[in-house]
């Protein structure tokens, strides 16, 4: 087959691909959300809008329109939205329909979990409908595709016949830039001690002396661990270290239904990392353990600081929760994906003992910013041909770990549904949250659109302890943990978190730019007691190093 051939039948691939791809994100819609879809098209407010809707569209067919392009919007960034005829009709009534859906959006009524779903069905709907990601509608992927020959339809072929086979998402990232062990995941370090459900890492001192209360980072249970051991000079746990810090690591495994790991559950993973803990303080020679917990894994902290509140049990040191959100009282994405058939889709996986498949949780959370993170990249690597880009973060992203059904019930059921009394029982223990005594230190993302700020300021305050801090990125969820000690890329608020309403706190915290793990550190030194020898060896008798870091589970 020639090159103009393979072109040609590349054009019918790419339009194929990409209605694929359409479909596909209405199908992500979690069960029952698609009546979603109903509630954004109610006949009265259709009705009302329709003169509207007429006008402008009249406007657009006889080219009077004012509807321009958002500048910051790079899918129209191509000079022939403004100047070619065609594309700028195209392209206008495709903006006009974002707006007639926005205007839909903003009419539904209900609770926040209602309205919540409504937008978060038309940003999927308006996103696959974008004429951007369809080759007959792209200025830019046609220009490139003559500039080439054909070749970028071949190499966008190429591309998407890859992707479909492994999976159906477009690819985000180049990982063979970054390998773990190499690049991701390589402070040095050993495993000291392994089980069934994790592996502990304790990282090679690089200071001749160390704080006396070592430090236990929890990673998320969804997640893998090494987004607080990312790339050198960008890995918090690194950094921690070379303050002067004894830094412990969970390494959670990627649970097997063949090994039986789908009865994995809530509890399951609290007493992991209590057992946890206990060695910690083992090796480190301290009855205290300070601890760091993000997303979910800040989240199951906050149960085990609260049983062992309950049952008198004082190790806790410090506590750092990052980006972590414990009630549903607030708007936020758990609860609006939350669907009475989702919720019993759960239910269903965890009696059968399901575990649930990385790519979905990694194709669902794309699908709330499906710009940005799935259609972006559909355009530059099947349209345009590109390669995708290496990047340490979007690497450890597309490195999907799975979930019990199980545990995501019964997190879900205690963030949603709340408790009766102060505290959940966990453990088979009632617990009151409020008699957590340990000071805590508290990061959001203001533009966090998994953990929503306010959610998380509502922790300090659930949280007891007398030292609340509480420090806010202008930032999202990921890029305001991964924050280097040098960057001034984005401001923060910061000061204690007194107020009980969040937006009056915001209204008088302190803003200054640059990262939050310098006065973190500071105050973990502080919360870190009295300085001592590094110790020569890693582990000790009872738990000698069996493997360097990262391990063995990371690979799973």
């Amino acid at each position: 087959m020639d090159t103009d051939t393979e072109a040609a039948a590349d054009l019918d691939i790419a339009a194929d691909a990409a209605e694929t791809v359409a479909e596909a994100a209405t199908d992500l819609l979690p069960l029952d959300m698609l009546a979603a879809v109903t509630d954004l098209v109610d006949p009265a407010v259709v009705a009302r809008e329709a003169p509207w809707l007429a006008g402008e569209l009249t406007k657009i067919a006889l080219g009077l329109s004012d509807i321009s392009f958002d500048e910051r919007d790079q899918r129209f960034a191509d000079p022939a939205w403004r100047t070619n005829p065609y594309f700028r009709v195209v392209g206008q009534a495709y903006r006009l329909f974002e707006m007639w859906m926005d205007r839909m959006q903003s009419s539904v009524d209900g609770s926040w979990q209602t309205q919540a779903r409504a937008r978060f069905a038309g940003d999927v709907i308006t996103a696959a409908l974008s004429p951007t990601n369809y080759l007959g509608t792209n200025p830019a992927a046609l220009r490139k595709a003559v500039e080439t020959g054909g070749m970028s339809l071949v190499r966008g072929a190429q591309n998407m016949l890859r992707d479909l086979a492994g999976g159906g998402m477009p690819a985000t990232v180049d990982r063979g830039q970054f390998v773990v062990g190499r690049s991701l995941a390589c402070t040095p370090g050993a495993v000291v001690y392994r089980e069934e459900m994790f592996e502990l890492l304790q990282y090679t001192p690089t200071a001749p002396r160390i704080h006396a209360i070592p430090l236990l980072m929890i990673p998320p249970q969804i997640n893998r661990h090494y987004i607080l051991d990312l790339s050198p000079g960008r890995s918090l746990a690194e950094f921690a270290v070379s303050q002067g810090i004894n830094v412990f690591m969970i390494v959670w495994r990627n649970p097997d239904s063949g090994l039986g790991h789908g009865t994995w559950g809530l509890d399951d993973y609290l007493a992991a990392e209590e057992r946890a803990n206990e060695v910690v303080k083992k090796i480190a020679r301290s009855d205290k353990v300070n601890l760091l917990g993000l997303c979910a894994g800040g989240i199951t902290l906050a149960y085990v600081l609260a049983h062992y509140a309950a049952i008198g049990h004082d190790s806790a040191g410090a506590a750092t929760f990052v980006v972590t959100m414990l009630t549903g009282e607030k708007a936020n994405v758990v609860g609006m994906l939350d669907t009475h058939e989702a919720r019993a889709a759960l239910e269903r996986g965890a009696a059968a003992r399901q575990i649930i498949p990385g790519t979905t949780l990694r194709s669902l959370f794309a699908m709330l910013r499906p710009n940005d993170l799935v259609y972006n990249y559909l355009v530059s690597g099947w349209l345009m041909g590109e390669a995708p880009a290496a990047f340490d973060v979007l690497s450890w992203n597309d490195d999907a770990t799975r979930t019990t059904a199980r545990f995501a019930l019964e997190s879900t059921k205690l963030a949603m549904d709340g408790w009766d009394g102060e505290g959940p029982v966990l453990l088979g223990v009632p617990t009151d949250f409020s008699k957590v005594s340990c000071d805590s230190y508290h990061v959001g993302g203001y533009t966090d659109h998994i953990t929503a700020w306010r959610a998380c300021y509502d922790t300090a305050h659930l949280i007891g302890g007398s030292d609340r801090q509480m420090t806010l990125i202008r930032s999202g969820h990921i890029q305001s943990v991964v924050y280097p000690p040098e960057s001034t890329r984005y401001d923060r608020w910061h000061g204690p978190a007194t107020p009980t309403d969040p937006d009056e706190w915001l209204s008088t915290a302190a803003v200054e730019k640059g990262s939050w793990w310098r006065p973190w550190i500071e105050w973990l030194i502080a919360h870190s007691g009295p300085e001592r020898q590094a110790p020569a060896t890693l582990g000790n008798r009872q738990y000698p190093p069996t493997s360097p870091a990262p391990g063995t589970y990371v690979y799973q």
